[in-house]
């Protein structure tokens, strides 16, 4: 699934190349793309042409264009296959097209592509959340480590709060946002902390290591257009992004740790996979009962 550093890419793509522009005419192709429109995709397009959508925003791995009048938004989420792209109109449809958007210019129109049909577009009211005008839906995530106003010392309370495990709170949406399987991999791997070490543990300074390396890792991914290890992940012009050349750990099962040479391991975990150093990531001791 598209983390942070590969929906802030699509964001930027979508604020050059859609936003200030108006809606023609909203296709839907097919329902589960739009199933979150509880009126239906006939309610979607209909919402939807005639508007001049805003600037591109997002939180967390959610993104939204405004529209001009400021009550509404398109939102969006890319799910594990979704792609928003940018073609000219005479690109033949891709084979997994579910939502076309045309604009008023003429110019190149807005496609939504999925494969698996997890990912979803809907029209919902904006409301004033700590601040920010959000999608209604949106109230409950949380700030992402790249927003300035992210809280350092309200994260790291909550952390030391939390009853659960290390990789768990970092894929907590509701606790920090844009983190997801991969960038959750590298950070520990980085920090040298096991993901099942539990958050009760970890000193401030050890916490504040944990989210350096967060942003660290996002950051670099972000500056060469994030990670694809498949055709499923691609920028609004359809182009890979090359941080999978960069990862220490994630995916690089049977592979030295780049530290101490020590295989890299992966194990089953929530139904997804952590990859990890046995040598510098050590499984946590367990606790001395009484």
């Amino acid at each position: 699934m598209p983390e942070l550093p590969e929906v802030e890419v699509v964001r930027r793509g979508l604020a050059r190349w859609v936003s200030g522009r108006t809606v023609a005419e909203a296709q839907v192709l097919h329902p589960r793309a739009v199933r979150r429109q509880l009126a239906g995709g006939t309610d979607f397009a209909a919402r939807l042409t005639g508007v001049t959508l805003g600037t591109a925003q997002r939180r967390g791995k959610y993104l939204w264009l405004p529209f001009a009048d400021g009550e509404f938004a398109l939102l969006g989420h890319l799910g594990m296959s979704g792609q928003l792209l940018v073609q000219d109109p005479a690109t033949p449809d891709e084979t997994h097209l579910r939502v076309r958007l045309r604009f008023t210019d003429g110019g190149r129109e807005l496609r939504f592509v999925d494969q698996r049909t997890f990912g979803h577009l809907a029209v919902e009211p904006l409301e004033t959340v700590d601040g920010d005008e959000l999608p209604a839906s949106l109230g409950h995530i949380a700030r992402d480590p790249l927003d300035p106003r992210f809280d350092d010392a309200a994260f790291f309370a909550a952390l030391r709060a939390k009853r659960t495990t290390v990789k768990r709170a970092l894929l907590d949406q509701s606790l920090i946002s844009g983190v997801g399987n991969i960038y959750a991999d590298e950070a520990l791997w980085r920090s040298k902390l096991h993901y099942d070490r539990p958050t009760s543990t970890l000193t401030r300074p050890l916490a504040a290591t944990l989210l350096a390396n967060a942003r660290a890792v996002m950051t670099a991914a972000l500056e060469v257009g994030g990670t694809s290890f498949d055709s499923l992940y691609v920028n609004v012009n359809g182009e890979s992004g090359y941080f999978s050349r960069s990862l220490d750990a994630y995916g690089r099962e049977g592979q030295p740790c780049y530290r101490c040479a020590t295989l890299i391991r992966r194990e089953a975990w929530m139904n997804r996979s952590s990859y990890f150093c046995p040598r510098c990531q050590r499984v946590p001791r367990p606790r001395a009962t009484d």
